[in-house]
């Protein structure tokens, strides 16, 4: 015979726990969570020379953070200050959580920001700028005075925040900062990746009286804003190698079939984790490539 689970004030506080536990997993939105790490690994392949540094502690750290960490602290001040708009947005209650804030999840907010901190006694000067500039945006997208997230333009720009840690790992394993023009692209793959993501969300939002990016252009003429943000990203990574500057045309691409077509844009967004995971892999092992030639690794 199986075990049969009693009631109690211990199995409740078992419960209670293990509830807490799931709803952060779920405000840290695991699908996701490769948006912040991810450009950590393709920085570090891309930025190392040798492949002792594809494994410096101090990059396997920043992973660390900004797999789980980070995105605790991002979409938790996220949550909390969109509590109300949030509870007439129909992607929350189904693959994403409604704030249920309680002295716990904040103290898990508060301590997510706290161990950034401690990301600054653990790299060089070289990192901090971008670092810094990653916790105010994060901060400062969805939390008042700023509160980015709440104005056209600014909220697609803020979300340059994104591709900061990767820029940060790069500066720590090369010493140096990358091409400014790769930095640019990215910031501008981020920026169409952002409102992109923005387009469900353009009818609760306008419910909400929230003005976007989404919002104020409309469904119609913000695909031809993300396709614009898309096909400068790959212009621009053209000129670092023309072979990125080639795989990077698959969002316009992407974005063109969704305009195009009757795909619903609801259901397209679910699906863009993992073009961007099949882009930054293949980008990883280009870069990891020229460490250690490919016909060394299959000779």
């Amino acid at each position: 015979m199986g075990m049969t689970r009693t009631a109690g004030p211990e199995n409740n506080t078992d419960d209670s726990v293990s509830d807490r536990l799931w709803y952060l997993i779920t405000l840290s939105r695991p699908r996701f969570w490769l948006y912040l790490a991810g450009p950590i690994v393709v920085a570090v392949a891309a930025a190392a020379s040798t492949t002792n540094e594809l494994f410096l502690p101090v990059s396997l750290l920043l992973f660390a953070y900004f797999l789980f960490p980070a995105n605790i602290l991002l979409y938790g001040v996220n949550d909390l200050y969109d509590a109300e708009i949030d509870a007439e947005n129909p992607k929350k209650g189904d693959k994403e959580a409604r704030w249920q804030g309680d002295w716990s999840v904040l103290t898990a907010v508060i301590v997510s920001g706290v161990l950034g901190v401690g990301l600054f006694f653990i790299t060089p000067p070289v990192a901090w700028p971008w670092l810094i500039g990653f916790f105010m945006l994060a901060v400062g997208y969805s939390a008042p005075p700023l509160r980015f997230k709440t104005t056209p333009f600014a909220d697609s720009i803020s979300n340059g925040l994104y591709i900061l840690p990767g820029v940060a790992a790069y500066a720590v394993v090369a010493g140096s900062n990358p091409p400014l023009v790769a930095i640019a692209a990215a910031w501008l793959w981020t920026m169409g990746m952002h409102t992109f993501s923005a387009i469900p969300d353009i009818g609760p939002d306008r419910r909400a009286g929230i003005e976007t990016t989404a919002t104020w252009l409309g469904e119609t003429r913000t695909y031809t804003y993300v396709g614009g943000c898309w096909l400068l990203t790959a212009a621009l990574f053209a000129m670092v190698t023309p072979l990125l500057g080639a795989l990077m045309i698959v969002y316009p691409l992407f974005v063109a079939g969704v305009a195009l077509s009757d795909i619903d844009v609801t259901r397209a967004y679910w699906w863009f984790p993992a073009l961007n995971t099949v882009v930054g892999a293949l980008i990883t092992m280009g870069a990891l490539w020229q460490i250690v030639p490919v016909w060394e690794v299959i000779g």
